[in-house]
């Protein structure tokens, strides 16, 4: 399995061949690097926050960033077992010049990675991640002496401190949940969603909240990609214990999905448009998600009198058009929510707390609440990409193929056509070309996928 460095981070399989894999020679690189580039910052002693999510991996690889660190002169505060955005906060809320977070996200457990953030508490951007690469590939490092070597702290308390932001946002409204005596299942994946899920839920004044797989031990009971099929046990508890909602985030806590009432998934692109209605219904703006995401984003924020953006695919992406247009809301259709009233950056606990806000105030279930958006269906596939493939001249060829249409080319390639799009694009995370399409029906965006597929089968 090849090494991936990308916006989304360093990422790779534990074990294996250095150069080939995260290793602890890579890990301890790329952590060398980062802390070079961190210097570079500053003219003070630098500090910079670590945390991971409950992968297997996450606490040996946890040691080797934070010894790499500290042998480099920086002071660490170890915030241990945590949700990105708890750690994106916490690097605001400690000044620290930087951030590491421990997860490969969605991926399955032989999957490691390290999330870089800046003093912002913000992914860094691509040109950053260039930068931090060929420092990196340099391999050229310089060692504290043992006079100058960092220090370590830990703090354990950033969890709570997270709630405690969310709840004093002014759109959250305990009264309103609390009023409603919800009874909610959630699954936690056994990362830290479960200790992160359970203390919101009920500060937020949820009634009863049913623990699925909350134990933090990084033993992935299924794929830990928040998707419908890998979510029946979620949907199943949520008839079972006639529950009013079932909630699942991805083992970092970034991504979000919802289980109606009736056993039913809200959809994963519908998390971000209903938490936007209501940001829209309280607060006048600009939306922003990727190009991959529905346009049923788009139909609800010109409903509400507000302008839409897209962006290309990616976290740090989706927050620069966020910036540039001063939107209120935003996020990608994977379930990721970013509100920048917190902070920018993907958060399913913020998102959680939205949504039930949205859904106590309207007075319906979860199941009516989702009839009232446009319905739209999508395709997604991908194609894995072996050594030799030449992906920008395949995507020439499709443009050529279908110049007749609107093109956007921005990341990838996105063809739009009067009710339906395609957009294909290499993946950040994995060495496979993604392809999604989207329709107003199911069939139309299943044919869509398969013909575009051939036609890059062609190519290829």
């Amino acid at each position: 399995m090849s090494l991936i460095a990308s916006i989304s981070g360093i990422r790779g399989t534990i074990g294996g061949e250095v150069d080939k894999n995260l290793t602890p020679i890579d890990i301890v690189k790329f952590t060398s690097a980062y802390a070079t580039w961190i210097f570079k910052g500053t003219e003070n002693k630098p500090k910079v926050v670590v945390g991971r999510d409950a992968r297997i991996s996450g606490a040996m690889v946890s040691q080797l960033v934070i010894g790499t660190l500290i042998s480099m002169g920086i002071d660490v505060v170890d915030i241990g077992l945590t949700t990105t955005p708890t750690l994106a906060l916490a690097v605001v809320d400690e000044a620290a010049d930087g951030g590491i977070v421990i997860t490969a996200s969605h991926n399955t457990k032989e999957w490691n990675a390290l999330k870089l953030l800046n003093s912002g508490g913000e992914f860094i951007s691509e040109k950053e991640g260039e930068t931090i690469k060929k420092i990196a590939e340099k391999g050229a490092f310089t060692y504290a002496s043992v006079e100058k070597l960092g220090f370590l702290s830990e703090n354990q308390e950033y969890i709570a401190k997270h709630i405690e932001k969310i709840l004093a946002l002014n759109l959250v409204d305990v009264e309103s949940i609390k009023a409603k005596e919800y009874k909610i299942v959630i699954d936690g994946v056994n990362s830290t969603g479960g200790i992160a899920l359970p203390p919101l839920l009920y500060a937020l004044g949820v009634k009863e909240v049913v623990e699925l797989y909350c134990t933090p031990n990084g033993s992935f009971p299924h794929n830990p990609e928040p998707l419908p099929q890998n979510l029946s046990q979620l949907a199943s508890d949520v008839k079972f214990h006639k529950a009013q909602l079932g909630i699942a985030v991805d083992p970092d806590v970034d991504r979000l999905c919802f289980v109606n009432d009736n056993g039913d998934f809200f959809g994963e692109e519908y998390t971000l448009v209903a938490i936007a209605d209501y940001i829209l219904k309280n607060k006048k703006g600009p939306t922003v998600s990727n190009l991959s995401s529905s346009w049923a984003l788009r139909d609800i924020t010109l409903k509400n009198g507000g302008k839409y953006f897209a962006s290309a695919v990616g976290e740090v992406n989706v927050v620069k058009e966020m910036k540039k247009q001063k939107a209120v809301i935003g996020g990608e259709g994977n379930g990721g929510v970013i509100y920048p009233e917190l902070h920018y950056g993907r958060d399913a606990m913020v998102g959680i707390a939205l949504f039930l806000s949205h859904l106590a105030k309207s007075g319906k279930n979860s199941s009516v609440l989702r009839s009232m958006y446009p319905n739209y269906y999508m395709s997604k596939s991908k194609i894995e990409l072996t050594e030799g493939i030449d992906l920008d001249k395949i995507i020439d060829g499709i443009k050529e193929q279908y110049k007749k249409q609107n093109l956007i080319t921005i990341d990838g390639l996105k063809i739009e056509f009067e009710n339906e799009w395609v957009h294909l694009r290499r993946s950040n995370t994995e060495s496979i070309i993604r392809i999604y399409t989207e329709s107003q029906s199911q069939s139309t965006s299943d044919f869509l996928a398969k013909k575009i597929m051939e036609d890059i089968k062609a190519l290829m």
